[in-house]
């Protein structure tokens, strides 16, 4: 397959640099984890401010505040009326995690968590986080997991810039 073989490519290129070894199983793998996941969460509507083309969207989601800025036409499509219910939809690779966090941070999306899980690969980790009653997932550096010194049971802020977020209808 095409794929295969610029991935092989990449990760033989990136790792003879290193001194490393041809086999691209590792990052192979990392690449098809973390690139084609999203989190979903499911939410109300609770307010719309628009200036222009720019909608900035409040989503209550069981009592947590999410916000989404949207770039579109004028108008807005139906669907995205306040009390509607929608998806809020963010990759993986969006999500950033913090321990300890204090003071003000301009991500309005900041979700207090427990580490579930933690899959480890060579430049990136997957963390399985519970939000709620759900699951969402940050795909980080597994230098910034070892900085961080994440372990199963921790209580981390997971944080999503608002332009990170899309909306999609129910």
């Amino acid at each position: 397959m095409q794929t295969d073989l610029w991935k092989k490519r990449l990760y033989c290129s990136l790792n003879k640099e290193k001194g490393k070894s041809d086999k691209p199983e590792t990052f192979a793998f990392e690449l098809l984890t973390f690139a084609f996941e999203m989190n979903k969460l499911t939410g109300i509507i609770s307010k719309i401010q628009q200036s222009g083309a720019i909608l900035l969207v409040d989503v209550d989601v069981d009592g947590h505040g999410f916000s989404a800025m949207l770039i579109e036409s004028a108008s807005h499509p139906e669907w995205l009326q306040e009390g509607n219910s929608i998806d809020l939809v963010f990759k993986e690779t969006e999500v950033s995690l913090a321990k300890n966090l204090s003071g003000m941070i301009s991500m309005r999306n900041r979700m207090k968590c427990t580490v579930q899980h933690i899959e480890r690969g060579e430049l990136l980790s997957k963390i399985n986080l519970k939000f709620q009653e759900g699951v969402v997932t940050s795909a980080i550096t597994t230098r910034s997991v070892d900085s961080l010194q994440l372990a199963v049971g921790d209580e981390v802020e997971a944080l999503v810039k608002a332009n990170e977020v899309s909306l999609m209808r129910k």
